[in-house]
């Protein structure tokens, strides 16, 4: 892990942290803890149903472990380190670009357009289509 103070894992049930933790504050370990755990508790309070990683859902969970209005992301002085986003994809439908370090290996729809057309499933008419490079 770089960047990232810790990540959780569903169905395994995992919590990983970022060893550079340890010289951070105690409360900010236990705010990380409770901010993994939240990812767990959502996703097993909704199933096999797919859920925003930072919805509703997970917010619900973190109000519940005592960290009412967590943000998704940590403000821990980590290096971050930039990767060019060489891989350019458009939504035929509302021509939205979206940029990836590495290229789409199976289908994948624009999420704006499924949500708002299709009733939030896949649908191949909003399938990205790889940009040709200039």
């Amino acid at each position: 892990m770089q960047t990232t103070a810790g990540r959780a894992w569903w169905p395994d049930r995992l919590i990983e942290l970022n060893p550079k933790l340890k010289d951070c504050e105690p409360e900010e370990l236990w705010r990380t803890l409770k901010h993994e755990l939240a990812h767990l508790i959502a996703y097993e309070r909704c199933g096999r149903r797919r859920i925003d990683p930072h919805g509703p859902e997970w917010a619900s969970a973190c109000a519940d472990l005592g960290i009412p209005g967590e943000r998704p992301f940590h403000t821990l002085p980590f290096k971050r380190r930039q990767m060019k986003r060489n891989h350019a994809y458009v939504c035929p439908n509302c021509l939205a670009t979206i940029h990836r370090v590495k290229p789409i290996q199976r289908a994948v729809a624009c999420y704006d357009c499924c949500r708002k057309f299709s009733d939030g499933t896949y649908h191949d008419r909003f399938r990205l289509v790889k940009k040709k490079p200039l």
